[in-house]
């Protein structure tokens, strides 16, 4: 077993669970629709949150070749796919219980975290490429981070239901030109 093989072993167990808790939250809204008030932002966030794990996984096949890694490396792209999931923890209520359950509710109750853990994730992902490269990521990427970056602080900071939106619809449009655009083939 090559070094990624085995180091990639982690992060595969936490992207899992990250996905696990996308559709344990999807099928709780199905065991208890009746008791569910749906809010369409958070819908779309946990399916933006698939794509993202997807895209995740899809990027890290570009580290194979990679065979001298440094703890600080390993621990980078792992605190970038910590970060994820920890967004994943966030986008539904954890528990469906008895009573109501209201999406939008939880969804502002969560913003602070859910925003800055989302943001934290582009920084890391930049000092990422810094740790392990020794640079900058290249212009295009670097410009798609900033964007996402801004955007992410900013709904960190208003709680306007309109911004928040807005976010979620500019912002899974953006990430599928970003696939496109750096991540169409594997590398």
């Amino acid at each position: 077993m090559d070094e990624f093989s085995y180091l990639s072993v982690l992060i595969s167990v936490i992207l899992g669970l990250a996905v696990t808790q996308i559709l344990k939250g999807f099928r709780g809204i199905l065991l208890s629709r009746a008791r569910v008030r749906i809010y369409w932002p958070v819908i779309a966030w946990a399916a933006f949150l698939l794509l993202i794990c997807s895209q995740n996984w899809w990027s890290m096949f570009g580290m194979r070749n990679r065979h001298d890694w440094t703890f600080l490396q390993f621990t980078m792209v792992l605190l970038n796919t910590v970060f994820i999931y920890m967004m994943t923890a966030l986008v539904f209520p954890d528990f469906f219980g008895e009573g109501a359950v209201d999406l939008k509710e939880n969804f502002y109750a969560q913003r602070g975290w859910f925003f800055t853990l989302a943001f934290s994730t582009i920084v890391i992902s930049v000092c990422k490429d810094i740790v392990l490269d020794g640079r900058l990521p290249n212009t295009t990427n670097l410009i798609f981070h900033v964007i996402f970056g801004v955007t992410l602080f900013i709904g960190a900071l208003t709680r306007s239901e309109r911004y928040h939106k807005g976010l979620i619809v500019f912002g899974s449009a953006l990430f599928v030109v970003y696939i496109v655009v750096l991540f169409g083939r594997i590398h």
